[in-house]
C-alpha cells in the first residue's frame, strides 16, 4: 500500500484502522523476521527504509504537494507505535527523519527551500539527520561548540555533533551552530547540509546498548562552506526553532515508547499463558496476573497521555507541557513494562532467544533522548509554573 493524497484529513476510523493493520503486515513481514540478526550485527536495515519511503512513512506528517502522505500526528503516532512494537530501531530511525530533520525544514524553511528538500525527504528519496547534541553539550545546549561564521555568501563550519540518528546513512542533515555566543539562546543558527559537501562527514558511530540497528554517529564539519541559502529560518533563531521542533519530536519518542512497551506487554502476555509451572500455566498465578494487570494500565495511560499531545499538535496548538508529560510518562513507564517482561520469563527473559532482552535493552534511550526525563520534568514545572 502506498499512502498518498487520499489521507489528506481523513476523519474516517476505518480508513484509520487499514493504515495500521497494512503496517502490522508490512512489519511482520518484512521487519520481524529480521531483528534478530540486524541487533546482533547493527546492520542499518535499508532495503526496509526504502520499502518505507515507497509505502509513504517517510513523509507522514507532510502535505502531499510536498511529496507527503497528510496524515496527522495521531496516525503518524499509531505508525510509530505499529513499526516499534516489532523493531524499535525501526520506530526511532522513521521518527528522526519526519519529525525532528523533516520537520525543521517545514517549519522553518521557505517555500523554496521546502520545495527544494521536503519534497525529497517526504517522497522517501532521501533520508535525513538532524544534529543538535555535541560531546560536551546534551541537556544543556546552549554549551555547544560548533559554530558558524560568515564568509563570502555563505558560512563555514567548524565542530562535530554525536549521538546523530541516521547520521552515516543520511542524505543530509539539519545542523545547529553558534553564529553569536554572546546572544545566548538567540545566537543559534540552523543549516541544511547535504552529503558530499566538502568538509561534512559522518564519524564514528556508535556501539550501543540497543536499537542497534539504527545508526548513530558524530557529524564532522571542518572548514565546511555551505551558501547562506541553505540557511534554514532567521539568523540566531535555529535554537529558538529546535526547541518547536523538540515539541512535536517528543512525542514521537513517547509513541517509540509506546510501541516498544506494547511489544513488551504481548510477548509477556503470550508467554505467561504458554510457561506452565506447579502444573499450570503461570497465568493462572495471582503474582503474575498483577504484573500484567499493571503493565496493561500503564500502557493505556501512556497511551491516553500520547494521543492528547497528538491531538493537541494536530490542533495547531502550543504542545510544551503535553509533550513532555506524555514523553516522561510514556517513556519511563516503558521501562518498567520491558522491566516486568524479563521478570515474567525469568531465566528465559535474560537469554537471546526470546524477545524480553531486546525490549529490555532497547526501552532505555527513550528515557534519554530528545531530553532526559529530568529535563521532561524542568519543561513541565516551567509550564505549569507560568
Amino acid at each position: 500500500m502506498v499512502l498518498g493524497a487520499a489521507c489528506v484529513n481523513r476523519e474516517n476510523k476505518e480508513e484509520q484502522e487499514e493504515l495500521l493493520r497494512e503496517i502490522r503486515r508490512f512489519a511482520e513481514r518484512e521487519i520481524a523476521p529480521h531483528v534478530r540478526e540486524w541487533d546482533e550485527h547493527s546492520t542499518f536495515p535499508a532495503d526496509v527504509v526504502r520499502q518505507l519511503g515507497q509505502m509513504g512513512l517517510l513523509g507522514m506528517i507532510f502535505p502531499a504537494e510536498l511529496g507527503g502522505s497528510g496524515l496527522s500526528y495521531v496516525d503518524y503516532v499509531l505508525a510509530i507505535e505499529e513499526l516499534a512494537r516489532v523493531d524499535g530501531s525501526i520506530g526511532i530511525i522513521v521518527a528522526a527523519h519526519n519529525s525532528l530533520c523533516t520537520n525543521h525544514i517545514y517549519l522553518a524553511g521557505n517555500e523554496e527551500q521546502k520545495i527544494r528538500w521536503v519534497t525529497k525527504l517526504a517522497s522517501g528519496q532521501w533520508l535525513g539527520s538532524w544534529a543538535l547534541t555535541e560531546p560536551g553539550s546534551g541537556s544543556d545546549a546552549l554549551g555547544a561548540r560548533t559554530t558558524a561564521v560568515r564568509r563570502d555568501g555563505g558560512w563555514v563550519l567548524n565542530g562535530s555533533k554525536t549521538f546523530i540518528t541516521n547520521a552515516g546513512h543520511a542524505d543530509c542533515a539539519v545542523v545547529i551552530a553558534v553564529t553569536n555566543r554572546e546572544k545566548k539562546s538567540h545566537g543559534f543558527t540552523a543549516f541544511l547540509v547535504e552529503k558530499g559537501t566538502p568538509g561534512f562527514r559522518p564519524g564514528k558511530k556508535e556501539d550501543k546498548l540497543g536499537l542497534r540497528a539504527s545508526d548513530t554517529s558524530e557529524l564532522i564539519f571542518e572548514d565546511c562552506f555551505v551558501a547562506d541559502e541553505n540557511r534554514l529560518g532567521a539568523e540566531g533563531e535555529g535554537f529558538i526553532d529546535a526547541m518547536r521542533v523538540l515539541d512535536g519530536g517528543r512525542i514521537s519518542i513517547a509513541a517509540l515508547s509506546l510501541g516498544i512497551a506494547h511489544g513488551a506487554y504481548d510477548a509477556a502476555l503470550k508467554y505467561a499463558k504458554e510457561r506452565r509451572q506447579f502444573g499450570k500455566a503461570i497465568s493462572e498465578f495471582q503474582a503474575i496476573q498483577f504484573k500484567l494487570a499493571d503493565m496493561a494500565t500503564q500502557l493505556e495511560a501512556a497511551r491516553v497521555l500520547t494521543l492528547k499531545a497528538a491531538r493537541k499538535k494536530d490542533a495547531g496548538q502550543k504542545v510544551s507541557l503535553e509533550s513532555a508529560m506524555a514523553k516522561l510518562f510514556a517513556s519511563e513507564a516503558a521501562v518498567q513494562i520491558c522491566n516486568e517482561c524479563v521478570q515474567i520469563h525469568g531465566g528465559y527473559g535474560f537469554i537471546k532467544d526470546y524477545p524480553a532482552e531486546k525490549f529490555y535493552r532497547d526501552v532505555k534511550l527513550c528515557t534519554i533522548g530528545e531530553g532526559t526525563s529530568e529535563i521532561q520534568r524542568m519543561v513541565i514545572a516551567r509550564e505549569i509554573l507560568k
